[in-house]
């Protein structure tokens, strides 16, 4: 076979050398290091003294009961009930699906504020190297973000390189609920920036819920910037394989069933986070209305319908973007199937125009956005095809927002 051999079978042949060959510079160039998890141990503390708690006179219930039963447990309880709960085991209310939302965001800021005492005792510790200081620093400097007033911290996890989900607008009123799914190196330090605002979660999620707001003003919409896995650290084998992203579709299906109401959820999911809501798919319940990925490695399928949903699949992908010159293959565990932008595929193809790069898809004024913000209130009708055309509306002719006429 010489290397102008275009049969199919030298075309596989090659399609795998490249993968081979992506993944051999990766380990070769240090990329690869994959991340040491620490044993969340805050959070299992606070579990572990939550099944040995009571409450009048009445052993609480597991905590992985699940969304509807820790719902009913605590409807059950008086106000003053759920606020010593929330006090006295902060760490577990803020995490629990199906505790209610405005509760959570009270445990979640005394969890905030316990956290950001260890991190102030962590800055002038003489125990620690320079380093070991500064990094203290900055996680002081992230959590004491985080407890500015009016922040509605949904789940928030300060093991490791920490964990952190951020409500935008009022989740329980809401009859739209999206919720950005972040990529690689997504922790509590990159949950939001200053440089490259619009690449973090709580950029993205801002833009969005901005975008869903100019779409359709009267819309009661809530945005969800969703960074509640361990995501992989840079481009290393983490990010070559789904291990991670196994654990986040998990983590993603409990947080969708926990949240409240019937409101009608659309996903919208970035890189990696692509990977995550492709594994997350055919669990999901039936209110996910939309799964839309942008700039994605693959979603561990060849074709949508393999996904097993009845929600909607769009993708997008800029032409400027590198992911589209990462072989779309899955061989022995790595990589993540089809490209979903290919005509193959069977998704919804999007404009992405004016999107820069891989990081730029919710950048304000971008099509990208303007179409996560379409899909977001359900105005189907109005998206913009990647080609010019109206493929990506197929079928969609009769759709209108929530609603409304």
């Amino acid at each position: 076979m010489t290397s102008f051999d275009t049969s199919p079978q030298s075309n596989v042949w090659r399609a795998l050398l490249a993968l081979a060959v992506v993944f051999v510079m990766l380990a070769t160039t240090g990329w690869t290091a994959s991340r040491h998890q620490r044993h969340p141990a805050p959070l299992q503390a606070s579990l572990a003294a939550w099944e040995k708690g009571r409450i009048a006179g009445h052993r609480l219930p597991d905590p992985d009961a699940g969304p509807a039963r820790l719902t009913r447990f605590f409807a059950s309880l008086t106000g003053e009930q759920r606020t010593y709960l929330a006090h006295r085991y902060p760490l577990a209310v803020g995490n629990m699906n199906g505790a209610p939302v405005e509760l959570r965001y009270r445990a979640n800021r005394i969890a905030l504020g316990e956290a950001r005492d260890v991190e102030l005792d962590r800055v002038h510790d003489s125990r620690l190297t320079a380093s070991g200081q500064r990094l203290a620093a900055r996680r002081l400097d992230r959590l004491e973000a985080l407890m500015h007033p009016g922040r509605r911290v949904l789940a928030f996890d300060p093991s490791g390189s920490g964990r952190v989900a951020e409500v935008f607008g009022d989740l329980p009123g809401a009859e739209r609920v999206s919720v950005v799914v972040p990529g690689a190196d997504t922790d509590l330090l990159t949950f939001q920036r200053t440089d490259r605002r619009y690449s973090a979660p709580v950029g993205m999620a801002k833009s969005l819920y901005a975008a869903e707001r100019a779409a359709d003003p009267e819309a009661r919409t809530a945005v969800i910037a969703w960074a509640d896995y361990t995501a992989p650290s840079g481009l290393g084998m983490d990010a070559a394989m789904a291990m991670r992203a196994e654990d986040g579709a998990q983590r993603l299906d409990a947080m969708v069933r926990g949240l409240p109401g019937k409101a009608p959820v659309s996903l919208f999911c970035h890189s990696y986070g692509s990977v995550v809501c492709g594994i997350a798919a055919r669990s999901l319940p039936e209110r996910v209305a939309d799964i839309a990925v942008a700039g994605s490695p693959g979603m561990r399928v060849e074709k949508a319908s393999e996904l097993r949903t009845g929600a909607r699949v769009w993708a997008m992908r800029d032409a400027d973007d590198w992911i589209q010159d990462v072989p779309y293959l899955e061989l022995g565990g790595l990589g993540h199937g089809a490209d979903p932008v290919a005509a193959g595929f069977g998704a919804r193809v999007l404009s992405a125009r004016e999107a820069k790069g891989h990081a730029g898809y919710f950048v304000p004024g971008t099509d990208s956005v303007r179409n996560f913000a379409e899909i977001g209130v359900g105005a189907y009708r109005a998206v913009s095809c990647a080609h010019g055309d109206d493929a990506c509306r197929a079928g969609l002719s009769g759709t209108t927002p929530i609603g409304r006429a």
